[in-house]
């Protein structure tokens, strides 16, 4: 017959699901601690439970040694031969101290060292239990709800269910069955940690491999899988065995198999597509519902893959998608970036091409011969050999207006109908250039000067046709002047104190006390310690501080 303790034990590994080994070792080590405890310290002391009967003995390890100097850990060798005949010195032999009420005190204090062990062992039996399970598909129930995180019960384990992990259009509910896919686990102080995710890659590949029995097999492989959570889904496969049809063997007859997954995902739409080795062909089927057209690969400056597809017009949008989805999935899906065009936009692009090329093959070309470089680099010559005498040639056009004048001035009627014509010169020359705008001045000086005194003494010798002789000698081009404004004159202190008097009797006095509110709206009262009386002060704006003062009366 069992002892009750052996009993209690093999009950207590039934009921939590532990080795029978592991429970009866955490128990020994509780023994072993529970006899130093009571017993005295300092021994190596070892407890043994008996499987078959469950009968508890205690034993003291001894080394053999010629003299004895500390009997708790030390025998001496005729003592040792008693026990062991085959005992030597530097040996240890073991010695039964099992205490006769040993049973009652060691349930006494054993039992919180015990039950300590038990938790400890419990929890690492769920950890190897689950770490085994990562990256595969758990059944729970939802026990809790948050605002962050869903709480999952696995049975003897509570997993959480991330908010980043969740699937943005599910909603959950307590004690809901639910499956989802094992990221990772933690070993915690309160024991081993899971995390799921619904949102997982992965986890669309473990549900076809629970509902497609091909890919279970690996007569079918998924190639690729692209995901947006909850909107929709693509996922590529290849058949690896003659004969069989991939994608229809993940529809399966009449779609059932296609929509158990789609149930389990909440209505996420799943599009399966055949993968192909080349790769314009399998970007074409990636791009289904949609029917490709044509497929050209390249590289872009950066030296990014680049596929160009071209579709019917009536078949962009739905290659597109909504919002892009449907080329922003099969990117994901192959790896390359694709660029859809219709058969209207490839032929614009075209005909801009060829129109492009026709104009530059019909615009000639320049043919430089060596003659005409060399009449471009004289000519480059004989301009920077110019630039330098433009200025003194029409500064010239003063002087010959004071050699006019006195010959103009023979008769002195005539000098007064002169005068008029070299004052219409002049304006043009300080248009002209700063410097003749210098000596336009000195011409009208010089016109006084020389006609007052000779006009009564000239003599009527070529009155009028000189001057018409010397007006066409100059072929200059001048252009029109330009109006400069003149500076406003400066107003004085009683012009603006009578202007500012004149505005004020013109507001009417509606408007007078209107502005005199404003004002105080904008002045505040202050005590001012150096005057020793209550000024007005203006209210600072936009952090500027106005220093004006007014004193009130």
């Amino acid at each position: 017959m069992k002892n009750d303790f052996l009993v209690a034990i093999t009950q207590l590994c039934n009921d939590r699901g532990l080795p029978k080994e592991v429970v009866i070792e955490a128990v020994e080590h509780a023994l072993v601690s529970a006899y130093k405890r009571n017993f005295g310290g300092g021994q190596n002391i070892t407890a043994q439970i008996d499987p078959a009967t469950g009968k508890v003995k205690i034993f003291a390890i001894k080394t053999v040694a010629d003299e004895v100097r500390d009997r708790r850990l030390e025998i001496a060798l005729k003592d040792a031969r008693a026990y062991d005949p085959m005992a030597q010195v530097g040996g240890t032999i073991q010695i039964e101290s099992t205490p006769d009420d040993f049973g009652r005190i060691a349930a006494q204090a054993a039992k919180q060292v015990i039950l300590q062990r038990i938790r400890e062992a419990e929890r690492e039996t769920l950890f190897n239990q689950f770490s085994e399970r990562e990256n595969e598909i758990v059944l729970g129930t939802v026990h809790n709800i948050d605002s962050q995180n869903i709480t999952i019960t696995l049975g003897k384990l509570e997993a959480i269910l991330p908010r980043g992990e969740q699937i943005p259009t599910e909603r959950y509910r307590h004690n809901q069955k639910l499956r989802a896919y094992i990221v990772e686990v933690h070993k915690t102080s309160r024991g081993p940690q899971v995390v799921l995710s619904r949102t997982h890659r992965n986890f669309l590949r473990r549900l076809f491999e629970l509902e497609v029995p091909e890919i279970y097999n690996g007569l079918v492989e998924i190639k690729a899988i692209s995901r947006e959570p909850g909107s929709r889904s693509k996922i590529a496969v290849a058949a690896q065995q003659d004969g069989i049809d991939p994608v229809g063997a993940c529809v399966g007859q009449r779609g059932i198999r296609i929509q158990a997954i789609v149930n389990e995902l909440n209505g996420e739409k799943i599009d399966v597509v055949e993968w192909s080795p080349e790769v314009a062909q399998f970007i074409a089927n990636a791009l289904s519902p949609a029917k490709a057209l044509l497929v050209q690969l390249g590289e872009d400056a950066n030296g990014d893959k680049v596929a160009t597809v071209v579709v019917d017009d009536k078949q962009l949008s739905l290659a597109i998608g909504k919002e892009g989805q449907n080329a922003r999935l099969a990117a994901k899906l192959t790896g390359w970036r694709i660029d859809i065009k219709s058969e209207t936009q490839i032929a614009q692009q075209a005909a801009a091409r060829a129109r492009a090329e026709a104009e530059r093959l019909a615009k000639p070309e320049p043919i430089v011969t060596e003659e005409a470089a060399k009449a471009a680099i004289a000519e480059l010559e004989a301009i920077a050999v110019e630039e330098p005498a433009a200025a003194p040639t029409e500064a010239e056009v003063a002087p010959e207006a004071q050699v006019a004048a006195p010959t103009q001035a023979g008769v002195a009627p005539e000098a007064q109908v002169a005068a008029p014509t070299e004052a219409e010169v002049a304006p043009e020359a300080q248009v002209a250039a700063p410097i003749e705008a210098e000596i336009a001045p000195e011409a009208q000086v010089a016109a006084p000067e020389v006609v007052a005194p000779v006009a009564p003494e000239a003599t009527p010798a070529e009155p009028a046709p000189v001057a018409a002789d010397v007006a066409p000698e100059q072929p200059v081009e001048i252009p029109a002047p330009v109006e400069v404004p003149a500076p406003e004159p400066e107003q004085t202190f009683e012009q603006a104190l009578a202007e500012f008097e004149a505005e004020e009797e013109e507001v009417s006095p509606e408007e007078r006390l209107k502005r005199k509110a404003d004002r105080r709206k904008r002045t505040m009262l202050e005590f001012d310690e150096r005057l020793g009386k209550v000024v007005a002060k203006r209210k600072r704006k936009d952090g500027r501080q106005q220093e004006w003062k007014n004193e009130i009366e």
